[in-house]
């Protein structure tokens, strides 16, 4: 075992080794204030130390008493050592933490992208719905179906005054899915206009409003299918003679 130690009385730091340490039960003599001290007290092994950045100086040669073991000046390859191991172990434990953080960081995008396109992925790679169903369970949301407004159009719409009763009109429809996936009911928005294409009503319809009782909102429009609407709205006193109707999704 080797490495250094220190002068207690002038600071000065020398090398030595472990047979200096074991003669006369490790007391030296500074070369530098020739003073006699315990080498052991202030012993410092070669492990990479801010203290090994101290100026070495040399012991002198001529010490009394003689059969004290005389302390060797580190060399300047030694020094070029101690300093290049505790560059490399700074550097590893920086490449270890980078590598950890981008780990971790990598890991957050990819689960937020996740929960973001979860209906997509979901109907895509139908093997993975059961997994994120149970992601979504613990995070308390839902794995809907997808919903791309720009997949699904109004093939079709008409709207009629109700011949048998004043005042309601009847409003026809038919929807496309053009996606190769399932995809949400879409809201509609229906707007009334005059003669000269001015407003006169709003509404919005949502699914529950314009589907029948007995169908299955969860499943939504099938893939590359149509659905065709029927309804009955009351309109009171206005009098529409024009309308223009609309979809879209809640999200967008």
């Amino acid at each position: 075992m080797s490495g250094t130690t220190l002068c207690p009385y002038c600071h000065s730091r020398f090398s030595i080794n472990e047979t200096q340490l074991d003669a006369h039960e490790g007391m030296v003599r500074c070369g530098y204030c020739q003073k006699t001290f315990d080498a052991r007290l202030k012993f410092v092994s070669d492990q990479p130390s801010p203290q090994m950045e101290l100026p070495i100086l040399e012991l002198l040669a001529d010490l009394p008493p003689p059969n004290l073991p005389v302390l060797q000046p580190m060399t300047l390859a030694e020094k070029v050592s101690i300093v290049e191991d505790e560059t490399e172990e700074k550097a590893e434990k920086v490449t270890w933490h980078w590598t950890l953080g981008s780990v971790m960081l990598m890991m957050a995008l990819l689960s937020q992208i996740t929960y973001m396109f979860r209906a997509d992925i979901a109907a895509r790679v139908p093997i993975a719905k059961p997994a994120l169903t149970y992601a979504c369970w613990l995070m308390d949301c839902e794995v809907g179906l997808p919903q791309h407004s720009d997949l699904v159009s109004i093939v079709s719409s008409n709207l009629q005054a109700d011949p048998k009763q004043k005042g309601w009109i009847t409003l026809k429809l038919l929807l496309r899915n053009r996606a190769t996936f399932a995809q949400s009911y879409p809201n509609l928005e229906l707007t009334l206009s005059d003669g000269k294409d001015k407003p006169q009503a709003r509404r919005i319809l949502r699914p529950e409003d314009y589907l029948p009782k007995s169908a299955n909102k969860v499943a939504g429009i099938r893939a590359n299918k149509e659905l065709g609407v029927q309804l009955l709205l009351d309109t009171g006193k206005l009098k529409p003679m024009g309308y223009r109707l609309a979809l879209f999704y809640p999200e967008q």
